[in-house]
């Protein structure tokens, strides 16, 4: 229970979400949880849902795509507890959506490449100074998604950026990992959370199922156990790595759905 012991971590995006899930697992290995999003009134619900369970943990206003926004969080954050030494990028306009090439906008592309990787660029950027200042360094988990494992009929932008997710982690680890700095990445799989379950039509839950390897959807506190190993001393080892937490669902060929329902193995 006390893997991040006294371990000062911002989570964005944590007001709601996978950011929750992540925040309550942080917060009961014994982290010092800065909750932060747009959301004031949700961000202070989480807070106060971690203290009750004993934890610790303050909420801090930031909008991922306002830079002044990012500023503060990481100024008034090291100037409270003196440090930081966890980041987790979770922080995303899952709101957006886009689709094809020819349907995406300009407006739409710069959306989504304003929340979903230049915020957590930004965010990384105002906190290497003060993690390369820390004896211990410092430990950044970025979150990105399986969308950018291959190609999809939609969601162009949005994949495109959770690409370049996975390739800031690799510059990030490699540029930094002389200043006891590590950098890695969770991209999540069919992640069901109390915000989104309701939006998620079963016909989709069922497609998801068929195709992932274990018998169950995943849930916040899944993505929450890994971000919690990248920000513990147990990963010391461990830096520039992504990894996919879906369940098995990009592990394998695309037709084994197709052909467990014809009863075969193969063709």
């Amino acid at each position: 229970m006390n893997r991040l012991k006294d371990k000062v971590a911002i989570i964005t995006g944590s007001t709601g979400g996978i950011g929750v899930g992540i925040a309550r697992l942080y917060a009961a290995e014994g982290a010092q949880v800065i909750v932060c999003g747009r959301r004031e009134a949700k961000g202070q619900t989480v807070v106060d849902a971690i203290t009750a369970e004993g934890g610790k943990a303050s909420f801090h206003a930031m909008d991922i795509t306002i830079p002044e926004s990012i500023e503060k969080l990481v100024e008034d954050t090291v100037s409270t507890y003196g440090r930081i030494d966890v980041l987790v990028n979770n922080a995303a306009n899952v709101g957006l959506k886009d689709g094809r090439m020819d349907e995406v906008t300009l407006e739409m592309w710069d959306d989504i490449f304003a929340s979903d990787i230049r915020g957590p660029f930004y965010v990384t950027k105002c906190v290497l100074p003060h993690m390369r200042k820390n004896p211990q360094g410092g430990s950044i988990v970025n979150i990105g998604s399986m969308a950018a494992c291959g190609g999809d009929l939609g969601a162009t932008a949005y994949a495109c950026a959770k690409a370049g997710v996975d390739a800031l982690t690799k510059s990030v680890a490699l540029q930094y990992g002389k200043d006891n700095i590590r950098c890695n990445c969770v991209r999540p799989g069919l992640i069901v959370t109390p915000d989104n379950e309701s939006r998620i039509p079963q016909a989709l839950k069922d497609i998801f199922l068929s195709n992932i390897m274990v018998n169950r959807y995943g849930c916040p506190e899944d993505i929450g156990h890994a971000c919690v190993y990248f920000g513990s001393d147990e990963s010391a080892y461990v830096s520039g790595q992504v990894i996919t937490v879906d369940g098995g669902l990009n592990s394998h060929v695309p037709t084994v759905a197709q052909f467990r329902a014809i009863g075969s193995r193969t063709w």
